[in-house]
C-alpha cells in the first residue's frame, strides 16, 4: 500500500527543506542529542524502490530522511502522521532497511549495514497512544531490537514549544484545539482565547527575529504554514 501525501505531510517536509536548522531542537528532544544549530544537515532522496517478493519493485516515498553532521555523522528518518494506522510500523521498518542498504558497505565477504535513528511525530493522539514503538529482528542465532519514540504534538504548550525550541511544531499547534471545535463554533469567549493564542506565537515569533534567533524568512515560513494547516483543519 502506497503511503499518500496529505497537506500537513507538505507542511513538514517544506519547513524541513527550507529551514532545516528547525529540526536540530527535535532530535535534541526525541533523541536526547545535544546539537548547537552549526550542524550540516544533508537529505536523502524521498523516493525509494522497494523489492518485492514477486521480483517487481514498487516506488515508496519517506517522510523524510537526513544526515546530520557534527562531531560525528548520524542518519535521521523522520513520518509525520496525522493518525496512526496498521501498517505505519511495517513502513518505518522498510525505509529504514532500504535507507541502511543503500548506504550498506560490502568488505571481506561481510555486509554492514546501519539503520536511521527513526521517530514518529504524531499530529493526533490520546492516552492510548505509546511513547514509543518497537522493531525486533530475528537473525539465525542471535536477535536485535530498537525503539522508535513517539513526539506527541498535542501535549505541548506554547510555552514549551518557544521554551525547547521546537518552532517546527509551531504550524500544528492547532491541533491541540482540534476537539474544542464545536465549541468555539458558539462561544465567542472561547474563540478570543483561540485567537489570543496565536496572537501570542506571532508576538513571540518576531521577538526572536528582532533579537536575530531565527530569520525573517524562517518566521514567515511558519505563519504561512501555519495559515496553511489552519485552512485544511478548519
Amino acid at each position: 500500500m502506497n503511503h499518500t501525501n496529505t497537506p500537513y505531510d507538505d507542511v513538514f517536509r517544506t519547513l524541513l527543506n527550507d529551514c532545516r536548522q528547525l529540526i536540530l531542537p527535535v532530535l535534541n528532544e526525541l533523541f536526547h542529542e545535544h546539537y548547537t544549530g552549526k550542524e550540516q544537515i544533508l537529505f536523502s532522496p524521498n523516493e525509494h524502490f522497494l523489492n518485492q517478493q514477486d521480483g517487481k519493485e514498487q516506488e515508496r516515498i519517506t517522510d523524510n530522511s537526513f544526515k546530520v553532521i557534527g562531531t560525528e555523522e548520524k542518519k535521521y528518518h523522520l513520518e509525520c502522521q496525522s493518525s496512526p494506522d496498521n501498517s505505519m510500523l511495517i513502513r518505518i521498518f522498510e525505509y529504514g532497511a532500504q535507507i541502511a542498504l543503500d548506504e550498506g558497505e560490502l568488505k571481506d565477504n561481510t555486509l554492514t549495514v546501519t539503520f536511521p535513528h527513526s521517530a514518529v511525530l504524531f499530529l493526533r493522539s490520546n492516552s492510548h497512544t505509546p511513547d514509543y514503538m518497537k522493531v525486533t529482528i530475528l537473525t539465525p542465532g542471535t536477535a536485535a531490537s530498537y525503539e522508535i519514540p513517539i513526539m506527541k504534538f498535542q501535549t505541548y504548550t506554547i510555552s514549551e514549544l518557544f521554551d525547547k525550541n521546537l518552532l517546527l511544531f509551531i504550524p500544528f499547534y492547532i491541533f491541540s484545539h482540534e476537539n474544542h471545535f464545536k465549541e468555539y463554533d458558539t462561544n465567542q469567549t472561547q474563540l478570543q482565547k483561540l485567537q489570543n493564542e496565536y496572537e501570542e506565537i506571532k508576538n513571540r515569533l518576531e521577538k526572536q527575529t528582532k533579537e536575530n534567533l531565527i530569520s525573517e524568512y524562517t518566521k514567515c515560513m511558519i505563519i504561512d504554514m501555519s495559515n496553511k494547516v489552519l485552512e485544511h483543519i478548519a
